[in-house]
């Protein structure tokens, strides 16, 4: 800071600030799903002001980043809603060969050199969610792209069969669903992609069923693939019922390698030999299909991410068991990873720089960024100075939060004042909020208000015993845990008692719903796109993926149907007294409308102040700039009007009563 310049002072939440909603929504998302064509580095890519849709973006070996597609071509299945792994490629003379699904209608398609655009390989199919796929994988010897296909059989959300299946590249199942061959029987609810053996000879996935998600228990499968290239004589090899098995891969030299969490932590494991035993994650919970926190290089080396409470990205030598982290700013790595010779493509984020593709060469440890740059749009003297802290829940136990102060390199708050802090909750909840540079969070710290991130109990990052402190307990110790925090800050004077908020989408919007309903910590909240009615989204009102996720979060609803009145926000309306914004995408299948219609019928007439913004051809989580710079202004709005701030140049929302 020069000599001339000083220090404002002006009241908390009124800082002036250049991060506005816009440049926020335009830094929205991140890079996924990396991978190796020939030498070069490829990924999917955000672009929220082209209707949200995701791309796929190859940095050619001159330096330069093209999008292979362009619009309206989105990259991105809705396998389990959430998605997964959507696409490849291989190498050829004449150019890449790239298989993806896309998203409008969920087929898989190739796009060649010699193709003038993308041609379809698979059928639409009119019943039900149609057919989807996810994680394709080329298969040159026999044609092939071999993937997860999830059918839908009926018109209801949970009418739907999986399996592995391989597709013919010459184009013969684009209107054939009878061209399609399925590579083994169906036997559980779910699978992933097969991973093929360096000799073709055998194959490896994960499956696992009802009511058990991936994190509970998940079964490692092996079999031989017979000379017709179907999978047989399956056998499991590791995991089961309380065994979680995140990840699995094939060494170069034939051996098997996963992360399971039989210990109590996911560490790596080589055909059934403990690598690297310690207490932190070296993997974690499978909401997507293809996420990969560990990578096998030709040389034996196997790449990762590991750690606890934060994903750092090293190269482990199975034969000693050490890991070398890899040298660089980047203090979390995403789970996705490729390797190509020694080289280790990788997505890395720091509190000062969103995420970008980085590149680790494994022989020198060098690492850089090779793509989707991270580029200040401001002075980074306005991103906040987030500390990682632990508070003390009730009965002692411990609760990780990142709490982001106020921060502004032009102003400063009045001595006597205590600014008002937002309690932003996760989704998931078999999740974590990672320590990254976010804007969405810098929009509010650079104008004086404080963001605590809180990792309750149930949060992944921190071993299992953490992550089953929620069994049973979904909507009792988020949301304790979360007061928790924003009354330790308030006591020690970090925030104001008065001005305490709470915000989150999905897992959190219902944490944050349930902690207005049951708690008088806050002063007000944003809900978005939240679970609501427990009885409602257990009975047929979401995806099959979680339609049976509540069975371990709240318990059986046969066998405690009282509970799942007692936790729901919407049983219990009359408990929510202060303002909140209520915030929906119309095309929401996960956490549909219908919840948040039934919270409003219960709430009109009783004289609370709210709003609902509902946006069309939104799903679950937002993706186009419009909405998030709506969803954002209103919810700043709702804070300037409850914790009385002067945000100017932000249209007021209207509050109904």
């Amino acid at each position: 800071m020069g000599e001339n310049e000083t220090v404002e002072t002006l009241p908390f939440g009124s800082w002036p600030s250049p991060i506005d909603a816009a440049l926020a929504a335009a830094h929205d998302g991140k890079p996924e799903y990396v991978g190796y064509v020939g030498d070069e580095p490829w990924w999917t890519e955000p672009r929220p002001a082209e209707g949200g849709r995701r791309t796929l973006v190859r940095k050619r070996t001159d330096g330069v980043e093209e999008s292979v597609l362009p619009a309206p071509w989105n990259v991105r299945s809705r396998v389990h809603e959430y998605g997964g792994r959507p696409w490849t490629a291989a190498r050829t003379e004449d150019g890449p060969l790239i298989l993806f699904v896309n998203f409008a209608d969920q087929r898989l398609y190739r796009y060649g050199p010699d193709d003038r655009e993308p041609l379809p390989l698979t059928p639409v199919s009119q019943v039900g969610g149609g057919l989807r796929w996810v994680e394709p994988q080329l298969v040159p010897e026999r044609g092939e792209v071999w993937c997860v296909l999830e059918e839908f059989t009926g018109e209801g959300p949970s009418d739907v069969r999986r399996v592995a299946a391989a597709v013919p590249l010459d184009g013969s199942a684009a209107e054939n669903r009878a061209a399609v061959r399925e590579l083994a029987p169906e036997q559980h609810r779910f699978v992933t992609g097969p991973r093929l053996s360096p000799d073709g000879g055998r194959a490896a996935w994960l499956a696992w069923d009802h009511p058990r998600m991936p994190w509970d228990g998940t079964e490692l499968i092996t079999a031989e693939v017979g000379p017709d290239g179907t999978l047989h004589g399956a056998r499991r090899v590791a995991g089961g019922p309380d065994e979680s098995v995140a990840q699995a891969e094939w060494a170069a030299d034939g051996a098997l390698l996963y992360a399971s969490d039989r210990t109590g932590w996911w560490n790596l494991y080589r055909d059934g030999v403990p690598l690297c035993p310690r207490e932190e994650e070296f993997g974690g919970a499978l909401w997507k299909l293809g996420q990969r926190w560990f990578a096998p290089l030709d040389n034996g080396l196997v790449a990762v991410v590991h750690g606890r409470g934060a994903g750092l990205l090293g190269i482990l030598d199975p034969e000693s068991g050490e890991v070398v982290d890899c040298a660089g700013p980047w203090t979390e790595f995403d789970a996705t990873l490729a390797t190509h010779g020694e080289r280790v493509l990788a997505i890395g984020a720091s509190p000062r720089s969103a995420y970008e593709v980085v590149e680790l060469d494994a022989r020198t440890g060098h690492a850089r960024v090779t793509g989707a740059a991270h580029h200040d749009p401001v002075d980074p003297a306005h991103y906040p100075e987030p500390q990682i802290r632990t508070f003390t829940g009730p009965a002692g136990r411990d609760v990780h939060a990142h709490i982001y102060p106020p921060h502004s390199p032009s102003c400063a708050g009045p001595h006597d004042e205590r600014p008002p802090y937002v309690v932003w909750a996760h989704g998931g909840p078999t999740s974590r909020s990672p320590l990254v540079l976010d804007l969405e969070i810098a929009y509010f710290t650079s104008r004086g208000i404080g963001v605590a991130e809180v990792n309750y109990g149930g949060s992944t990052g921190y071993g299992r015993e953490y992550r089953n402190r929620l069994r049973e307990e979904w909507g009792v110790v988020d949301v304790e845990d979360c007061a928790a925090v924003a009354l330790a800050l308030a006591d020690e004077g970090t925030a104001d008692r008065t001005r305490l908020a709470v915000r989150g989408g999905s897992a959190g919007g219902w944490t944050t719903a349930a902690s207005l309903a049951g708690t008088d910590v806050y002063a007000c909240g944003t809900v978005r796109y939240p679970v609501l009615d427990l009885g409602g989204w257990a009975t047929g009102g979401t995806h099959d993926f979680e339609s049976r996720y509540l069975e371990s979060l709240v318990g059986p609803l046969a066998e405690v149907p009282a509970r799942y009145a007692e936790r729901s926000p919407v049983e219990h309306a009359d408990g929510i007294t202060v303002p909140f914004l209520l915030l929906q995408g119309l095309a929401d299948v996960i956490c549909p409308p219908a919840q948040c219609e039934r919270l409003l019928e219960r709430i009109a007439g009783r004289g609370v102040p709210h709003a609902y913004l509902a946006f069309e051809g939104e799903g679950h989580g937002f993706r186009r700039t419009d909405t998030l710079v709506r969803s954002l202004e209103a919810e700043l709005s709702l804070y300037a009007q409850v914790f009385g701030l002067d945000v100017p140049g932000v249209p007021r929302l209207g509050l109904t009563v």
